[in-house]
């Protein structure tokens, strides 16, 4: 029945984009004194969710672009300055992204919360 509902579907692809995240910053932080060890990141979740047939309104032309499928999660070098052995890691750009991370786990665990308590009143049955 929870699968079914677009909410819960997003609120669960949210979660497990969240998890995959920390895991990438888990891997960089892990490699901080690594020697050319590079930064590596995975898109963020709006530019890879993908609603499946279901349309917003727009309300002007261009406004909404078509969302992506949530297939391409590898991770990616990105950039910044390099110490002097060739490591690209920043230790606090990584806790600023892991907090940011943490919040959007938080909120999918929010959504499938209220999601939940939704369904159960609108069954009559509580918790």
């Amino acid at each position: 029945m929870f699968e079914k509902l677009e909410l819960t579907r997003m609120a669960q692809s949210m979660a497990a984009h969240a998890g995959a995240r920390l895991g990438v910053i888990a891997q960089n932080v892990a490699n901080a004194d690594t020697p050319g060890y590079r930064t590596q990141d995975i898109p963020d979740f709006a530019s890879v969710y993908d609603a499946q047939g279901l349309e917003m309104r727009a309300t002007r032309p261009g406004h909404l672009g078509g969302a992506v499928a949530m297939v391409d999660l590898a991770p990616y070098a990105t950039g910044g300055s390099e110490s002097p052995n060739g490591n690209s890691v920043s230790l606090e750009q990584e806790m600023v992204k892991s907090v940011e991370t943490r919040q959007e786990h938080e909120m999918a665990l929010a959504i499938y919360r209220a999601t939940s308590d939704v369904i159960r009143a609108s069954l009559g049955s509580r918790r």
